[in-house]
């Protein structure tokens, strides 16, 4: 009888291990689905979505010239060679057109109407098309298509090495409430970094021009923009042919 109750005894013992074991493994679960799932919805509302981020080189090189030198270099151009850009000159050029310059507030390269900070960055490459994330100094994967030759009617945009997309968030505007003065800021903004990049560009070496010869609406569809994002312009840049 002892033995017996003894065996009882540890079955129960080793049921309730058990039991606690199962309970701690399912509390583990539901804290990594809950975390998984606050991140995910953090990165929306950031106006991110869930795929692959490619974290930039850091930024080292933007030559010797002189912002003297960069302006009189400053000029537009339509010629453009078909060799890509290096990792690093994609990352310099980012980062000067909208990138983070003073960590501690999170403000950027390029002045934005009360801090809205509205215009997102789609690059357009061979190797298929990616929103440039300023915070991270990372690009997010859109999708692996060449998308180059939807980015612009001009001969030039298919060939060249990268297409810059600006397109406006409207609801980082809704303090704004008429539409046409969202346009407005919205337009000021993107000419800011427009212009950031035709520096960096005369600085480096590098062939660009700004256009709004564009197909808005049918190249929305194919970066897959939410209907509160328009694209507003784009800016081809690339070595000079």
């Amino acid at each position: 009888m002892l033995l017996l109750d003894i065996k009882k005894s540890y079955n129960k013992l080793d049921e309730k291990s058990t039991a606690a074991l199962k309970e701690k493994n399912m509390n583990i679960k539901r804290t990594l689905f809950f975390c998984i799932l606050c991140a995910f919805f953090s990165l929306r509302a950031a106006g991110i979505k869930a795929g692959n981020v490619l974290k930039l080189p850091e930024v080292k090189n933007f030559g010797t010239a002189t912002l003297k030198e960069a302006l009189d270099k400053r000029s537009t151009s339509r010629s453009f060679s078909a060799e890509p850009l290096s990792d690093e000159e994609l990352s310099g050029l980012l980062w000067a057109a909208a990138g983070v310059n003073r960590p501690e507030s999170g403000k950027r390269t390029a002045p934005s109407a009360m801090n809205m900070q509205e215009i997102y960055i789609y690059v357009i490459m061979e190797k298929g098309a990616f929103l440039y994330i300023p915070g991270e100094h990372a690009l997010e994967e859109v999708t692996r298509d060449d998308l180059r030759k939807h980015a612009g009617g001009q001969d030039f945009v298919a060939k060249a090495p990268v297409n810059l997309i600006y397109a406006a968030d409207h609801d980082r505007m809704s303090r704004i409430k008429d539409e046409e003065s969202r346009n407005i800021y919205a337009a000021a903004d993107t000419g800011f970094i427009g212009q950031n990049v035709y520096l960096y560009c005369a600085s480096r070496g590098l062939a660009t021009v700004f256009r709004g010869y564009v197909d808005k609406e049918g190249l929305a569809k194919k970066l897959k923009l939410e209907n509160n994002r328009k694209v507003m312009f784009a800016q081809t840049v690339g070595w000079p042919q």
